[in-house]
């Protein structure tokens, strides 16, 4: 999570002050290095996990879609502002190996490596942390009201403003 984080702070801080478009768009470099690189570790430490059998799994998929409305398309379904500033890959339009390797690590980097690395921080970590410092005592799993409250306000906080009812709704869920 630390070097996904430093590494969202460096592209945040590049284009902020830049004017050349290597620079002002530095996400086209940084989050393909992102997702390499986090996802590097997640193999890397891939034995330190530990995964067990989906329980209620009707359930489970049931809340994967409710996250999947409230987080991918909150515009469609409650009418939300649009956004009008983001990811525009039609920059990229003219070079076709660019846009299409760009699309990849970005769908990579969106369904694999940031919602692996956020649960492993989110749950695996400061949920069970807010319970005991010593976390691995804490088996998974394990439920209290503050650690629920400050997990899911913190998850919230951690995201753009226009983002935040979504946030909540989906780190509570």
């Amino acid at each position: 999570m630390l070097l996904f984080l430093a590494l969202l702070a460096l592209c945040q801080l590049i284009t902020a002050h830049s004017h050349t478009f290597v620079l002002r768009h530095a996400e086209f470099w940084i989050y393909p290095t992102q997702t390499i690189l986090c996802g590097a570790l997640l193999l890397w430490f891939r034995r330190c996990y530990e995964f067990h059998r989906l329980k209620n799994v009707g359930f489970t998929l049931l809340i994967a879609f409710a996250v999947f409305v409230l987080w991918i398309a909150p515009q469609q379904f409650f009418h939300f502002a649009p956004r009008t500033i983001g990811f525009d890959p039609e920059i990229l339009g003219n070079n076709p190996a660019f846009y299409w390797s760009t699309i990849l690590f970005r769908f990579l980097r969106l369904v694999v490596v940031v919602p692996l690395i956020e649960e492993i921080f989110w749950r695996g970590f400061l949920l069970r942390f807010v319970i005991d410092e010593r976390f691995e005592r804490v088996p998974f799993g394990k439920f209290t009201w503050p650690s629920f409250v400050i997990v899911a306000l913190a998850f919230t906080f951690s995201h753009s403003r226009a983002d935040w009812l979504a946030a909540f709704a989906a780190g509570a869920l």
